[in-house]
């Protein structure tokens, strides 16, 4: 990689322009994945359309974390098919499916603590001269330009998400939610084409998750990134994210807008254990009188 080739401006890179025909970005086939006898993914079919910022909910252990795993390569699947940009992936590693353009955030954030927050994202662009050891000894003019285009690019992706003023900060010293939002950005170093996001808010101030979600909603309607989030927080969910896909005992249960899935029964049912008819004999609210909160789909942060 040159210089020449490294877009020292990451909101230019879009991939957007989509219609409403448009194929799958991501298409899920029957995928199973067993732990020894237990099913954690059972037959679990699901597609993402190109630009959208797609939900992924359901109550802990409904399989979605182990998904997030197969598509982004860090688990081997059972059975099923896993289709990204028209092309098999569920045979790769997962530094093979972050190069085709698929990358994915951990619910506990990954970074480099003793590392400053600018060279967190600097770290990122791959094929970089420098890495190669003879490329110092007999190219070292090559060097300088990329890194200097490197650091164009991660100072103006800092700013983008509001962090340039801790640029020169270790990581290890930010909170919760600006190590969030680094995540983010060494997401948007990589230049995807799509982005797992696992549970965004988890540990976040809402002072932080208010600019966390503005930073995801630009970030798709600025580049035309494709987004897949698993939240926990149905604030974030209704408010962010459209289509919402849920997930029961490994399996999709349904799949529609925010309003729909608010009030769907099956959606109650999983999460709470009775319908909306059954609410409303026990004198407590519907479905249809009052959507679900975070409270009512049980806000909880275990492992999914």
């Amino acid at each position: 990689m040159t210089s020449s080739q490294i877009d020292n401006n990451p909101i230019r890179q879009s991939t957007g322009g989509q219609t409403a025909d448009s194929q799958p970005i991501l298409e899920v086939r029957d995928l199973v994945k067993d732990f020894g006898g237990v099913r954690a993914v059972d037959h679990c079919s699901l597609d993402v359309m190109p630009g959208t910022i797609t939900g992924l909910i359901g109550p802990n252990g409904a399989g979605k974390t182990t998904l997030f795993n197969l598509i982004s390569g860090f688990h081997k699947l059972t059975a099923g098919t896993i289709t990204f940009l028209g092309k098999r992936i569920d045979g790769m590693e997962a530094h093979e499916t972050f190069h085709a353009g698929l990358v994915r955030t951990f619910q506990i954030p990954r970074e480099f603590k003793y590392m400053t927050v600018l060279e967190n994202l600097m770290l990122v662009p791959a094929n970089q001269e420098g890495e190669r050891i003879w490329a110092s000894w007999f190219t070292p003019w090559r060097i300088a330009p990329q890194e200097r285009a490197i650091e164009r690019q991660a100072l103006e992706t800092l700013e983008f998400l509001n962090l340039d003023h801790l640029k020169d900060e270790y990581a290890a010293n930010l909170s919760g939610g600006q190590k969030k939002l680094l995540e983010l950005g060494r997401t948007l170093m990589a230049k995807p084409k799509m982005i797992l996001l696992d549970e965004p808010s988890a540990g976040v101030s809402p002072a932080l998750t208010d600019l966390l979600m503005e930073d995801i909603r630009r970030t798709q309607e600025e580049t035309g990134i494709t987004i897949l989030i698993i939240e926990h927080n149905m604030r974030v969910v209704m408010s962010l994210c459209d289509p919402v896909i849920v997930l029961s005992e490994g399996r999709k249960l349904m799949e529609g807008t925010p309003e729909e899935v608010q009030r769907d029964e099956e959606v109650l049912r999983a999460y709470l254990g009775f319908s909306g008819e059954a609410s409303a004999a026990a004198g407590e609210n519907t479905a249809h009188e009052t959507a679900p909160n975070e409270a009512e789909f049980g806000e909880t942060k275990a492992g999914a």
